[in-house]
């Protein structure tokens, strides 16, 4: 019991330190995936709510494609795909030109692909809530179309896509860790290295599953007080 705690422990002789900072980049890349998957997944939706057929098409090629591939199949294509169009790219100016692609950006936009993918599935559902009655009132009192879509529409938009997004923030928070296979030194990359060097998988892969869950928790806790204020008016009604 006190070996297992020496080697969890912060400092020279335990993994606590690298631990901690595998759990900061977890943590920083899942907030950096979000806003952006946010605003894909919104304007996607939007595509698929349009008129135009050409927009409608696209958008729902992009939700098949991305909805269709594995999660860790997306990771690698847009790693090692990213890096040789971008290789390819800088040869065209420069004879010889090498980029590297840094891990943290290609997992980010990675997962903020497939989130927008699964996102503007809820978002479209949230908008097929919202009664066409809603934008004729906005028009009825002078506001333009944009007006409309950001006074009107998107507080209930929100309010109605929220539970379905707060699954997602879930889902995304825990493939973070796949970009481990490409380098990024994760909570799990961390974890498995600590468990190789020290020959206690259980003890490591245990705190990993542990850590996850605590921000599984925190994260539903977060999110409930979320939903409960983006509901008071009902209440209040």
């Amino acid at each position: 019991m006190n070996e297992a705690l020496t080697l969890i422990s912060f400092g020279p002789e335990g993994w606590g330190d690298e631990i901690a900072r595998g759990v900061l980049i977890t943590v920083s890349l899942a907030l950096a995936s979000l806003p952006f998957g946010l605003v894909i997944g919104f304007l996607v939706a939007l595509a698929k709510n349009s008129g135009d057929a050409s927009l409608r098409n696209a958008a729902n090629i992009y939700t098949t494609i991305f909805r269709g591939l594995p999660e860790l199949l997306t990771l690698f294509l847009v790693y090692y795909g990213g890096q040789m169009l971008l290789n390819e790219i800088a040869r065209l100016f420069v004879t010889g030109a090498t980029v590297d692609v840094n891990s943290f950006i290609a997992g980010m936009i990675a997962l903020s692909l497939v989130f927008s993918s699964y996102a503007s599935e809820a978002f479209l559902s949230a908008f097929r809530g919202i009664r066409h009655g809603q934008y004729e009132g906005g028009y009825a009192l002078g506001l333009s179309r944009g007006q409309t879509m950001r006074l009107v529409v998107l507080p209930q938009l929100i309010r109605l896509a929220l539970p379905a997004l707060g699954n997602l923030w879930l889902i995304l928070l825990k493939e973070t860790a796949l970009v481990s296979a490409i380098g990024l030194e994760d909570l799990l990359r961390w974890a498995g290295i600590a468990a190789r060097v020290t020959k206690e998988p259980f003890l490591f892969f245990g705190s990993a599953c542990l850590i996850y869950l605590a921000l599984s928790m925190i994260s539903s806790i977060g999110l409930r007080r979320i939903e409960i204020w983006s509901k008071r008016g009902e209440a209040a009604r």
